[in-house]
C-alpha cells in the first residue's frame, strides 16, 4: 500500500519537474537568441557594416555573419534541447542597426508542451 502510494506521488512529481524543465530550457534558448540578436545589431553599428544572422532550423543552429565570416555560431537546439521553427531563414542589419527586408521574422523555440517566439520588426526591433 505504501509503496503503490509512492508510485503515485513519484509519477506526479516527475511530470511537474519535466514541464518545468521544459519551460526553463525554452526561456533560456529564446534568452540566448535574444542576445545574438542584440549583439549582431550592436556589431553592424559599431562596424558599420551589413550584419546577417542566419538560422538552421534543421539544426538548431544560430550564426552571425559578417563580411563574409562567421562571427558567432549558438547551437540552441544541442544546448537546451529545443526545437526552432521560423517563418524565414535569415535576418539583416544595416550599418545603421535597421533592419533590412520586406517582412518581420518570427522565430518559435519549443520543447515539449512549452513554446515562446521571438520576432524582430521590419524595423529591426527585437521583442520576446
Amino acid at each position: 500500500m505504501a509503496l503503490a502510494m509512492m508510485a503515485v506521488l513519484l509519477s506526479i512529481g516527475f511530470q511537474r519537474f519535466a514541464a518545468l524543465r521544459d519551460a526553463a530550457s525554452v526561456r533560456a534558448a529564446v534568452g540566448d537568441l535574444g542576445s545574438t540578436f542584440s549583439l549582431a545589431r550592436q556589431l553592424a553599428v559599431s562596424r558599420r557594416r551589413v550584419v546577417a544572422i542566419v538560422l538552421d532550423t534543421g539544426r538548431g543552429v544560430v550564426e552571425v555573419r559578417s563580411a563574409g565570416s562567421r562571427v558567432l555560431r549558438r547551437e540552441l537546439g544541442a544546448g537546451y534541447g529545443v526545437h526552432l521553427g521560423s517563418n524565414r531563414d535569415s535576418a539583416v542589419f544595416d550599418a545603421r542597426g535597421m533592419g533590412y527586408g520586406l517582412s518581420n521574422l518570427s522565430v518559435a523555440i519549443r520543447r515539449g508542451r512549452f513554446v515562446d517566439t521571438l520576432t524582430m520588426s521590419r524595423l529591426g526591433r527585437v521583442r520576446w
